[in-house]
């Protein structure tokens, strides 16, 4: 009967259906989905994160954690960085295609029944809680996809740990124009009888948090900047193989690494270190040496990412003017004194001339694209915005190379031709260009 059921249905295609793809923000639709479906949410034990930057990163070490510690673990983050499945991983692996069909039918015979159809991050949403419950999954790490207290995710009753990322100034016309504002968006996770494990805030996000959760009378842990030591970049020989690892320690843990070179991820990393030692005092069974192996293991893809050499290829999902801030601080970190080739897309209504501001005095040229997206800036526009950036900018008027690129496939070939094989090229602007320049890079390469 399932089989019969599967035949000639795509479960991508239908939750993509563009009638369906409209932002609409709110918990009724969701809420009502869920009772229908049972609330298999209710079935496991969650991490909630929110934030503005490191959510995606602070979730794939909490993740690799639990799985080191051996419990069967779910992730749901979003966009997708390589494919659809990317969003839904039960123990590190994306979710199978029988898995994603069988999750998607149970979902679409309960929504074509709703008079008030769901949208498609809500469509996406009831599909990963009800794939980790029929994947039988213990506990589960959920990244918020827009804001917090109207995100679709927030249908969450029950969270272990609610987990606040840095917060700052992004999608401003939905969540507020001041980083209280925001805060408050994003602090609308916070439950009762949660914990709360917050990144380092800025004094006004701080105070949010701080009120938000003491009307739960939930416990607040801070991440303790103090205990964070000065990261270093290392080699790990591992079959036979150097592979360049970021090493650090956080309070009691004095000889971590991580896979993640970006120079923030220390920073991430110890968010989720103090969201799994809230873990372990709710009852949780993760030892010193499984917050240790998993923060090791952990994988992100697109964050401060070598992806190619001759020349070196680093992709960045930074999309935002703090996100540029840290990859330049990643830049001159890991390759000093070094210039860049940057191809950079990015989406109009980011504040993307703060971004260009941070990376064009890092820059010798820019090969300018258009993300695949509907709100994506035009290649020509961003390249107008660079040009007249770079006569702000004191050193930088006449020495920057503008390119524009008809495709993204154009551009990365363009970027590695610019470099030279010594060169470095650097990719960033928006998380829905690394499908692509990825897939450029596998066919130039093989």
């Amino acid at each position: 009967m399932v089989e019969e059921a599967l035949a000639g249905f795509d479960p991508v295609e239908y939750i993509n259906t563009p009638r369906w793809q409209e932002s609409r923000m709110g918990l009724d639709r969701i809420t009502q989905l869920m009772e229908r479906l049972g609330n298999p949410q209710d079935s496991l034990r969650v991490v909630h994160v929110a934030g503005t930057n490191g959510k995606g990163s602070t979730c794939a070490y909490i993740s690799s954690v639990l799985q080191a510690a051996g419990y069967r673990t779910g992730l749901f983050t979003s966009p997708y960085i390589i494919e659809f499945s990317d969003r839904i991983r039960i123990d590190g692996c994306n979710i199978s295609p029988e898995a994603l069909m069988r999750a998607t039918l149970e979902v679409r015979a309960v929504a074509e029944t709703m008079s008030d159809h769901p949208t498609e991050f809500e469509l996406m949403t009831a599909v990963a809680f009800v794939a980790f419950k029929q994947a039988e999954c213990e506990c589960a790490v959920i990244e918020v996809g827009l804001g917090g207290r109207l995100d679709s995710t927030n249908v969450l009753a029950h969270p272990e740990v609610c987990v606040l990322a840095p917060i700052a100034l992004d999608h401003t016309h939905l969540l507020g124009d001041t980083v209280e504002a925001i805060a408050r968006e994003k602090a609308g996770i916070i439950k009762p009888g949660a914990t709360v494990v917050s990144a380092c805030q800025a004094e006004g996000a701080k105070r949010v948090i701080e009120q938000a959760a003491a009307a739960f009378d939930a416990p607040v842990t801070w991440v303790n900047a103090a205990a964070l030591s000065d990261s270093r970049l290392e080699e790990l020989v591992q079959d036979g193989h150097a592979i360049p690892v970021r090493a650090f320690s956080y309070a009691g843990f004095p000889n971590l690494a991580t896979r993640l070179l970006g120079s923030y991820q220390p920073q991430n990393a110890a968010l989720a270190i103090e969201a799994c030692l809230a873990l372990r005092a709710r009852g949780f069974n993760v030892s010193d040496e499984a917050i240790c192996q998993g923060i090791s293991s952990a994988r992100w893809p697109g964050r401060f990412e070598i992806v190619a050499h001759e020349p070196t290829f680093i992709v960045d999902g930074g999309h935002n003017p703090q996100g540029a801030r840290v990859l330049v601080e990643s830049l001159k970190s890991v390759f000093p004194g070094r210039k860049v080739t940057f191809l950079v897309g990015v989406l109009a209504d980011k504040d993307y001339p703060a971004m260009l501001r941070q990376v064009v005095p890092l820059g010798s040229a820019f090969v300018c694209i258009q993300p695949p997206n509907p709100r994506a800036l035009p290649a020509h526009d961003l390249a107008q915005a660079i040009a007249g950036i770079a006569h702000e900018v004191p050193g930088c008027a006449g020495d920057v190379e503008l390119h524009v690129a008809d495709d993204i496939a154009s551009g990365v070939a363009c970027a590695r031709d610019i470099a030279g094989a010594s060169g470095l090229v650097c990719a960033f602007g928006s998380l829905y260009s690394i499908a692509d320049i990825m897939g450029s890079l596998r066919k130039m390469q093989g």
